[in-house]
């Protein structure tokens, strides 16, 4: 009997692709309006041979090596790393998805040296889960148009779309922007403080996590150092890493408070994390999350369309503090083939804030 009514509520769905599904909330019906759209830079079907493999799984063996040259293959590279980037372009504290929207904007440019730091093993932030332990991501308009030209799938609504995994944001943007020679992260690495000169922000002080974690627990391990133009802080809402950029500053007397986030409120949150995204001190920029903490702004929840577009408006802060082509001052960057964006500056109402 049961498998009858799940066949009769499965024929009646296939022809009919509008129906409600039953709902467990009070037994109002959810219309299913969802509709794919799928960006045009991605294949409608997957091909696949199961009979092409370049290798026999049989007889398969992995060409020899020895230990050694593993070892010396990461040390050589990434010290190189290290030396490359001590004195950078720009460095961005935090690999959430504003840092990283940040460093894919800003590294369009490719004479611009782009170090991300991040004190966690796996970058991404929030941004691998929707909110709670869901796994979609909500994304507001008109900052789908960055979704677009990542070419990440999403369900559109009238004012909103949904993208079925968080994951599947945080993966694209990583691949593609880690996939740029000016780009380096140094993840596993905490931001302890900052380097300021005559009251500029010139880079920063920096350790590996687990040491930064363990200060207590073992003899004294000093630091090492990242000097930059510019420094970008992205660290998120408070928490043990959280807004360590903004907090810093005070503890240090360049601002007067950091008085934290207000309770949630979506349609104040994300307009008033990008408008007043902006270079809060000499040398250092905040954006995402840690915007609301040092501006007592309402915290936005699990929506992520602010944390992308305030990545690309601090971006092109970098860029106009670096003498580069600006969305801020409207000038169209080099070799750059997608739409500007205009931002407006911090002091301005929200509603001048315009997309170009």
């Amino acid at each position: 009997m049961a498998a009858m009514a799940t066949a009769t509520l499965t024929r009646s769905l296939s022809s009919n692709p509008k129906s409600s599904f039953p709902s467990s909330f009070h037994g109002t019906p959810i219309s299913s309006r969802f509709m794919l759209i799928k960006s045009a830079s991605q294949p409608n079907t997957i091909s696949m041979s199961l009979n092409s493999l370049p290798y026999d799984l049989e007889s398969f063996k992995f060409q020899p090596i020895k230990e050694s040259i593993v070892s010396r293959e990461m040390t050589r590279r990434y010290m190189t790393d290290m030396i490359t980037y001590a004195d950078t372009d720009v460095i961005i504290v935090g690999a959430g998805s504003a840092g990283l929207s940040c460093a894919y904007e800003l590294s369009k440019d490719p004479s611009i040296s782009v170090a991300i730091i991040e004190q966690s093993v796996s970058p991404g932030g929030g941004a691998w889960l929707g909110g709670q332990l869901f796994s979609a991501m909500v994304v507001r308009k008109p900052a789908h148009h960055f979704l677009d030209e990542l070419g990440i799938e999403y369900d559109e609504q009238d004012n909103y779309v949904v993208i079925k995994h968080a994951a599947l944001f945080t993966s694209t943007i990583m691949s593609k922007l880690l996939a740029r020679p000016n780009v380096k992260l140094f993840n596993a690495v905490a931001a302890e403080d900052l380097i300021v000169k005559e009251d500029r922000v010139c880079g920063v002080v920096i350790n590996w996590a687990l040491v930064s974690m363990n200060h207590d627990t073992q003899s004294c391990m000093d630091p090492n150092v990242m000097e930059a133009k510019v420094v970008v802080s992205s660290c998120g809402h408070d928490g043990p890493f959280g807004a360590t950029g903004v907090k810093r500053l005070k503890s240090i007397g360049m601002i007067d408070s950091v008085p934290g986030m207000k309770a949630l409120d979506m349609n104040a949150a994300e307009d008033a994390i990008v408008r007043l995204t902006r270079e809060i001190v000499p040398g250092m920029i905040v954006t995402g999350m840690e915007v609301a903490e040092i501006d007592g702004a309402p915290r936005m929840g699990p929506t992520f369309g602010a944390m992308m577009i305030s990545g690309q408006k601090a971006a092109h802060l970098a860029l106009k503090a670096l003498g580069k082509n600006n969305a801020i001052d409207g000038t169209s960057g080099v070799g750059r083939e997608e739409p500007e964006l205009i931002f407006a500056s911090a002091d301005r109402a929200e509603s001048e804030i315009v997309d170009a």
